[in-house]
């Protein structure tokens, strides 16, 4: 079956391109050449699960993702479904299944049955699981273990994928040359540079990335190329070995649409509040425009237990400076798995992100929503206001509790109300108002 740049390429227009223009309120044509430019991606395979139409890249919302997904200390399916539906309830555009023990693959189908999101996985992640239960070390891994994890997860019906192919040799000398604080803090980059080292060669999803490709293409699954050597820290940031691998990344994400296969890029990361516009435009530079996928970026290393605030407030400025896509962070970063509220509290925190970083960008469609809310304040609304907000649950819930039914206003000011009381002297006539 032809890939979506290939379909769209021969002049074919799928439905879900025309629903995704509508929703973005953008002309069909003009979806269609940024996707085939690689500018912009709208991830769906073709395993026949039913995919909403979500588009990430240049000129349309800026879109969240939420990661869950089990560890080897817990693997409750259950919990995980829990998570997903706080995801989906709190907004998210995406999920990503990151699990790396238990039953992965028996996870992974339960997840993808229960979801109609565009949904990704880390192929790698199962691969060194497997081997390690296998072989007792994540460096058993073969070539084909790598390969084979990545068809079965297209087979499974997964939308896209992160794969470490930018990490070289020439990538993991620089970093050996230059010396980081943190070293390696991806969990797949970690994996593939102990099996590099290990075993003396080439990454493999490197030196194989045609037959990646192929892989690809046959189920049109969406490449997110992702970035081993982030940052973990903002010490790290901005180094060579992370702008030599996203140099790579630039090249590759070219290889896979020649190839016809939708590629984005990710990005770190921790980074200073400071550095983040010019890493932004370095990396859309160096990539040719691609989607840029953001963890965060997290401004501070300090706030454990904060961590959706600290990504939030990276996550702004990056999305304002163009990044199309922002990873969620919950309160457990850096801590543990999150649990379901947890994952709720990650996603509104990076939707708030996207949100004013919209309205950074110019986004009619954003402000407007903004301007209702004020108009909504200004008239003492309150069903209007807790309907408008990004969590109507949360604001209803406040409101409720502190609520007086005999004032016009909230609990903060009372009768008070500073919307109240001018509202009031405007509404009487000049006269009487310069008589006072």
């Amino acid at each position: 079956m032809s890939t979506l740049i290939n379909m769209l390429r021969a002049g074919n227009l799928p439905g879900r391109i025309a629903g995704i223009a509508a929703t973005e309120s953008m002309v069909a044509d003009d979806l269609c050449e940024r996707i085939t430019a690689g500018t912009m991606v709208a991830p769906a395979g073709n395993s026949g699960r039913r995919v909403r139409g979500v588009a990430i890249g240049s000129g349309v919302r800026t879109k969240v993702n939420a990661n869950i997904g089990a560890s080897s200390e817990l693997n409750s399916e259950p919990e995980e479904l829990a998570k997903l539906d706080a995801a989906v309830r709190a907004g998210a555009d995406t999920v990503m299944d990151l699990s790396s023990g238990g039953d992965t693959g028996s996870l992974r189908r339960a997840l993808i049955s229960a979801c109609d999101l565009p949904f990704g996985t880390v192929p790698i992640y199962e691969a060194a699981s497997l081997a390690r239960q296998r072989s007792g070390s994540v460096v058993a891994m073969t070539r084909d273990d790598l390969l084979g994890a990545v068809e079965q997860h297209a087979a499974d019906g997964v939308d896209f994928m992160t794969i470490h192919a930018g990490l070289t040799l020439s990538a993991l000398d620089h970093l050996q040359s230059q010396g980081r604080l943190m070293d390696v803090v991806s969990r797949g980059g970690a994996f593939m540079i102990a099996w590099m080292i290990h075993h003396e060669r080439e990454n493999p999803f490197y030196e194989d990335f045609d037959l990646l490709l192929d892989i690809m293409a046959r189920w049109d699954v969406t490449i997110s190329l992702g970035d081993g050597l982030r940052p973990g820290c903002l010490a790290d940031a901005s180094d060579r070995a992370q702008f030599e691998e996203l140099v790579t990344l630039g090249r590759l994400a070219a290889a896979a649409n020649e190839a016809g296969v939708q590629a984005m890029i990710e990005g770190p990361g921790h980074m200073p509040l400071s550095d983040i516009e010019a890493n932004v435009k370095m990396a859309k530079k160096l990539t040719g425009g691609a989607p840029f996928y953001v963890l965060g970026p997290l401004v501070t290393d300090i706030a454990p237990g904060y961590d959706h605030i600290t990504a939030a407030i990276g996550g702004a400025i990056a999305g304002a400076a163009g990044a199309d896509y922002l990873c969620y962070v919950t309160p457990a970063e850096h801590l543990g798995l999150p649990t379901a509220a947890e994952v709720h509290s990650g996603v509104i925190a990076s939707r708030i992100a996207a949100h004013a970083a919209d309205i950074a960008k110019g986004s009619h469609t954003a402000m407007d929503w903004d301007i209702r809310m004020a108009g909504a304040r200004k008239s003492l609304d309150w069903e209007e206001q807790i309907a408008l907000a990004i969590d109507p649950q949360a604001a209803r819930s406040i409101y409720g509790s502190r609520h007086s039914e005999s004032v016009a206003g909230c609990s903060m000011c009372g009768e008070l109300c500073a919307m109240k009381i001018v509202s009031d002297h405007l509404g009487l006539k000049a006269g009487e108002i310069s008589g006072c």
